[in-house]
């Protein structure tokens, strides 16, 4: 094996949550280009069908089930229908996230739980149900975030507690499977990229931010979804319970 052909997922299953938009789109697409077939999962099931039709553009199979991953129930039948289809998931990402800039002493208790029922405990039902089937060598990648790690001027407190959290369920999570099962687990902590949420965004907000970021801009979907494909890839077989931080350096600042 040459070292390119370490970053090659030829012939492995990729499962991927929350990819009906967004970065879930950009990885998607990545992991078909390195060679994986792709399981696809969220919400919306119109939106998982144009991911399905960019993946298998790519040259490769693609299964799209709509799910809400915040139902342990629903993440054990996403696996289920992966594992009749293709017999097997080597990588996971979880990539699903929802969240509202909600002052504090306004978020009821309804919109913390929305948040972190996807955010945390959805990643954790997907882990558990894909940690039961997979097969020594695999991977899994919780997204987080780095309001994980800094503050970037809006209200997020259940958005950062959820990204927070996933940093330490990673950490736990490598340790008891690295030995057990050979399953790698780790985090991505992205920055700001130019996607459908950041075009949500108030007026004059990425304005604002972008000062905080020592590349001058927000980042390309694509440059992560490189980073993700190296992270669950044979290249990084020796990296285990491990944050990533992508985010053109705003937290260094």
């Amino acid at each position: 094996m040459t070292i390119l052909d370490m970053f090659r997922l030829t012939d492995q299953v990729v499962l991927i949550t929350g990819a009906s938009s967004g970065l879930g789109v950009s990885f998607a697409v990545a992991a078909a280009e390195a060679g994986a077939d792709v399981v696809i999962t969220a919400r919306r099931a119109d939106r998982l069908r144009q991911t399905a039709e960019a993946v298998e553009a790519a040259g490769r199979r693609c299964l799209a089930v709509p799910a809400d991953i915040s139902d342990p129930v629903a993440c054990t039948t996403v696996v289920q229908a992966a594992m009749a289809e293709f017999g097997r998931v080597d990588v996971l990402v979880n990539n699903a996230g929802v969240g509202a800039a909600v002052p504090a002493t306004r978020e009821t208790p309804e919109q913390f739980q929305w948040v972190m029922g996807t955010n945390l405990n959805g990643a954790y039902w997907m882990a558990q149900a894909c940690g039961r089937v997979m097969r020594p060598g695999s991977s899994i990648v919780n997204v987080s975030s780095i309001l994980a790690i800094t503050t970037a001027g809006l209200p997020q407190a259940a958005y950062s507690a959820s990204k927070a959290a996933l940093l330490g369920l990673t950490r736990d999570l490598a340790q008891q499977w690295g030995s057990r099962k050979g399953i790698r687990v780790n985090a991505l902590a992205p920055g700001f990229f130019a996607t459908e949420m950041t075009d949500l965004l108030a007026d004059g907000y990425l304005d604002s931010i972008k000062p905080r970021i020592v590349l001058g801009d927000l980042g390309d979907p694509g440059a992560l979804a490189a980073t993700l494909i190296w992270l669950v890839s044979p290249a990084a077989g020796y990296v285990t319970g491990q944050t990533v931080v992508v985010d053109g350096g705003i937290t260094l600042t």
